[in-house]
C-alpha cells in the first residue's frame, strides 16, 4: 500500500488534513493489519463507530464502510473508538484511542514511521456482535405528514400509522 497515496485520497474526500482524519486513517490501517481487511465493494467489512467526527471519513475511504451500504453504523458513546468486523473470517477488534496522542505533524510519512498504529490504539475485543447485513424495509405513508418512511420507523397511534417525527413521544420517566 502506498501510504501517501491513500492518505491523499482521505484528504480529498474529507476536504482538509486534520488530526481526526489521521486517527481514522491509522485505525483503518491497524484494523487491516489485525483482521486482514482490504477495501471491499460490498458489506464484507463492517465498522461500528462510537463517534460521528472526522475519523469516520478516513474509514469510509480506506475500508469501504459506508452508511449507504449499511456497513458503517454508529453506536454513539462520544469515545474515539471503532469496532471493525470481517464477515469473511468472522473476526473482530475494537480499537480505542489511547490518551496522550501526539499533535498532528506536517509530514505524514514521518508521523507513521514515528507512531505505528499500535502505539495509538488499544486493541480490545469488540463489545457488540457483528451486525446483520442491511435489509430493505417496506415503506409506508405517514397518516399525518404524508411522507414515506420504512416500517421499522413507523408507529401505530390511535389507529393511525405515523412516522417518528409525527408520533407522540412516550416517556414515563420525564423529569
Amino acid at each position: 500500500m502506498d501510504v501517501n497515496k491513500e492518505w491523499q485520497k482521505c484528504i480529498d474526500f474529507h476536504g482538509h488534513e486534520c488530526k481526526g482524519l489521521l486517527i481514522g486513517f491509522l485505525a483503518s490501517i491497524y484494523a487491516s493489519e489485525i483482521l486482514g481487511l482490504t477495501r471491499e465493494k460490498d458489506e464484507e467489512n463492517v465498522c461500528i463507530s462510537e463517534c460521528d467526527a472526522c475519523p469516520v471519513d478516513a474509514i469510509q475511504v480506506m475500508l469501504g464502510c459506508t452508511l449507504g451500504r449499511g456497513n458503517l453504523l454508529f453506536h454513539m458513546t462520544g469515545k474515539t473508538a471503532f469496532s471493525f468486523y470481517s464477515r469473511k473470517t468472522g473476526r473482530s477488534v475494537r480499537l480505542v484511542l489511547k490518551d496522550g496522542v501526539p499533535d498532528f505533524v506536517d509530514d505524514m510519512a514521518e508521523y507513521c514511521a514515528s507512531y505505528p498504529p499500535s502505539a495509538l490504539f488499544e486493541a480490545k475485543d469488540a463489545k457488540i456482535s457483528v451486525p446483520e447485513r442491511a435489509r430493505i424495509f417496506r415503506s409506508y405513508i405517514c397518516d399525518e405528514c404524508g411522507e414515506k418512511a420504512g416500517d421499522m420507523w413507523m408507529r401505530m397511534q390511535d389507529g393511525k400509522r405515523l412516522c417518528l417525527d409525527c408520533a407522540a413521544k412516550y416517556d414515563r420517566f420525564r423529569v
